[in-house]
């Protein structure tokens, strides 16, 4: 490839198209707005999905092309990280400043064609990407806080799924929780990952500042403590308002088992989450996962609501 086109590409790069596959985080609050009052099936929400979800990626990509120029020096002193484009010297940084502005801009305003809260929830996206990489507040140096103020992002989405439908009332403060703590969840195991691949405290604190006070057992501590959260939370959304959920409870727990082992493989593919389609049997697994809960939210199964009756009620005053 010549030398011009690789510079081009570099900034196709920066913008991480391929990481729109998390835009999948969109759908179940999409799924659940409708499981909530089928009368939207009338509206125009199969099109508002496709431009909340072309809304989602854009506004992401900016928040990637953000990401990319402030982590470069960094990047440098990461092992696979150091032959990204900006530490390659392909990118010219002003132009990427440009591109992060302008696929924000494009993200907002195709939000905003959607619906007044879809933007909102689009906005606080791309200001998360802010606070999250911007000095002096940059989260992403905060040991902890690193890990949460990115898993907003998940409920983000599902937020901007939930309300493109056009419905009118909030989401479920667990659902929304259960999201949050699960996307914790699955940036904690991509923290661990990355300790463990450059096996150097010294190095490790060079690329990212909050592994100056992260170790193994403390990054094990805060994904075990984010998954009995994901848990607790899903439970009570479950038994509130979707008693047959509890039958995908095994699948659930299979999935993040599953998800632990992949961060101590050597190289772990839970560093490279736009990679983890190549795992074949993790990516069928979650595949079955993702059916049987979408299954169970719509198909009524009276015997689960009947063996988990309550059974000790509390006395009348």
């Amino acid at each position: 490839m010549s030398a011009p086109a690789s510079r081009v590409l570099a900034y196709f790069k920066i913008a991480r198209f391929d990481h729109w596959f998390k835009n999948v985080f969109v759908l179940p609050g999409i799924g659940v707005a409708i499981y909530a009052d089928e009368k939207l099936l009338d509206g125009p929400w199969f099109i508002n999905a496709i431009v909340t979800l072309l809304a989602v990626g854009f506004t992401a990509s900016s928040y990637y092309v953000l990401n990319e120029i402030l982590d470069a020096p960094q990047d440098a002193l990461h092992p696979i990280k150091k032959d990204r484009p900006i530490p390659s010297g392909l990118v010219n940084i002003r132009v990427a400043y440009v591109e992060w502005l302008l696929l924000g801009a494009a993200g907002l305003l195709l939000a905003y064609w959607v619906n007044s809260a879809v933007f909102l929830v689009a906005l606080s996206l791309w200001l998360m990407a802010c606070i999250y990489n911007i000095p002096p507040l940059r989260t992403k140096d905060t040991p902890y806080l690193d890990v949460l103020s990115e898993a907003i992002n998940n409920p983000l989405r599902l937020l901007m799924g939930w309300y493109c439908t056009g419905i009118e009332v909030v989401p479920p403060a667990s659902l929304v929780a259960a999201y949050w703590m699960v996307g914790a969840f699955f940036m904690a195991i991509k923290r661990f990952a990355e300790f463990r691949r450059i096996d150097d405290p010294s190095r490790a604190a060079a690329y990212r500042r909050s592994f100056g006070h992260y170790n193994e057992e403390r990054l094990l501590v805060s994904i075990t403590y984010y998954a009995v959260a994901f848990g607790l939370f899903f439970g009570i959304f479950l038994l509130r308002y979707r008693m047959e959920l509890i039958l995908s409870v095994p699948f659930i727990a299979g999935f993040l088992a599953w998800y632990i082992h992949l961060g101590f493989l050597s190289d772990s593919p839970a560093q490279y989450p736009e990679k983890l389609y190549r795992q074949y049997g993790f990516t069928a697994y979650a595949g079955l996962t993702i059916t049987v809960m979408i299954g169970l939210l719509f198909v009524d199964i009276p015997i689960v609501a009947n063996i988990f009756v309550p059974t000790i009620t509390p006395a009348s005053p």
